[in-house]
């Protein structure tokens, strides 16, 4: 029997109401508990809404079974200072907290001197080669690294791991993919960082990295207890104790996203080597350009909002001859930004001067190096006003509305294309 509806997030479409029994969270919870021990005297903090299944599978119910405690944090904007006061040994987060927190970094490092950047880099390497030598895939560190690592500890990331109450045992990502360069910093500061794969319709997690195992890339190994394998293509099949009971009113859907079998499909494009799980875009979110390529957004979004200058992105260009991306910029970058461009950054118009939208345009083909020909941002709309979830653009796990973006931004989308002949 159903224990609650939890519905899906909408970020492709209309949400709807997946039905979990019991039996389906608690089945989930103990298997995460098997791949990641939790203890009595771990503290949670929790600020993602219990509405959404991975909060209340991972930062609820999983703590009331290991006897844990969660404190609950006060709001997002507070959150900064409720983590040192709070101080967490577990933390469960989407990508786009340790996407603001990067970017800050990347924000005041820019202001600094060579020297903190260099010690910032040399930080960073040397605790990416630690951490790789405790997986067991590097030589362990030398007397001179070891001696060194004790200094960078106390100068660099000991401080940027007090701001995140300096005792977090696990730090958790799910909810969205993180992109392996902010993992590979924070991991490289000495945050054990985690990365963990799910869908509500799966209550919701499915995969997880061990601490001993971790493979951020990845997203992790598949929960003891589940089944999962990829279809001719590529999709990826969930099968367990943990798949939802159906859909509520819907059974066509139901039968469409489960088969007779018990297969849950996920809408994921994966790939499975070894025990990991990696997975590789969403089947429904590829845009198909009117030349026919194919570009997938959430990985040129990702690697956009690595730059502190922006604080959201959105890239667009379905049936279109072109990819063009919506872009907020972060206030106090885009100030300073805007003085070196001797332009008032406080008047609406200096967002859509020449020189500052060629700047932009210059340092989205830079983020975007890595990505093929037909994957770069010919056209970018910016703006200073963020995409918030109670402008119902955004999930309570801080993912796009993607509709409701494309409603909202119609007009500015079609200014995007002002010129080009396009067949709508």
């Amino acid at each position: 029997r159903p224990a609650t509806p939890v519905y899906t997030s909408g970020t492709t479409g209309r949400p709807n109401g997946v039905m979990l029994s019991h039996h389906n969270i608690l089945c989930d919870a103990q298997a995460i508990t098997r791949l990641v021990p939790t203890f009595r005297e771990d503290v949670f903090l929790s600020f993602l809404p219990l509405s959404h299944a991975f909060e209340r599978t991972v930062g609820y119910y999983l703590p009331m079974m290991t006897a844990s405690s969660v404190a609950y944090a006060r709001s997002i904007e507070e959150l900064a200072e409720d983590l040192t006061s709070i101080r967490p040994t577990v933390l469960i987060s989407v990508p786009r907290i340790y996407e603001r927190v990067y970017g800050r970094l990347q924000q005041k490092l820019a202001q600094k001197g060579m020297i903190a950047r260099t010690l910032f880099r040399t930080t960073e390497h040397l605790g990416w080669h630690r951490f790789e030598a405790a997986q067991g895939r590097a030589p362990q560190p030398g007397m001179g690294e070891r001696l060194l690592w004790q200094l960078l500890n106390r100068l660099v990331a000991g401080k940027i791991l007090a701001r995140l109450g300096g005792r977090i045992r696990l730090a958790i990502s799910g909810g969205a993919p993180l992109h392996e360069r902010i993992a590979r910093c924070f991991i490289g500061m000495g945050l054990p960082l985690l990365q963990g794969y799910g869908l509500t319709e799966a209550a919701p997690v499915v995969s997880g990295n061990r601490p001993q195992d971790n493979i951020p890339a990845s997203v992790g190994e598949i929960l003891p207890g589940i089944d999962a394998r990829v279809d001719e293509h590529g999709e990826l099949l969930v099968r367990g104790p943990n798949v939802m009971l159906g859909y509520w009113g819907l059974p066509q859907d139901t039968r469409d996203t489960i088969d007779k079998e018990g297969w849950l499909r996920t809408g994921d494009i994966g790939e499975i080597r070894g025990k990991h799980l990696f997975i590789r875009g969403r089947i429904k979110e590829i845009l198909v350009l009117s030349t026919g390529e194919k570009v997938p957004p959430a990985d040129l979004e990702m690697a956009l909002v690595q730059d502190p200058l922006f604080e959201q992105a959105m890239v667009v260009g379905e049936g279109r001859p072109f990819v063009g991306a919506l872009l907020v910029l972060q206030s106090d970058a885009w100030q300073q930004l805007g003085r070196e461009l001797s332009l008032d950054p406080g008047d609406p118009a200096a967002l859509v001067e020449p020189t500052s939208t060629q700047l932009i345009l210059e340092r989205v083909e830079q983020l975007l190096s890595s990505f093929p020909g037909h994957a770069q941002v010919r056209a970018v709309n910016l703006t200073l006003e963020p995409w918030t979830i109670e402008g119902g653009l955004l999930t309570p796990t801080m993912k796009l509305k993607r509709p409701a973006m494309e409603q909202r931004f119609e007009r500015q989308i079609r200014d995007l294309y002002a010129g080009h002949l396009l067949v709508e």
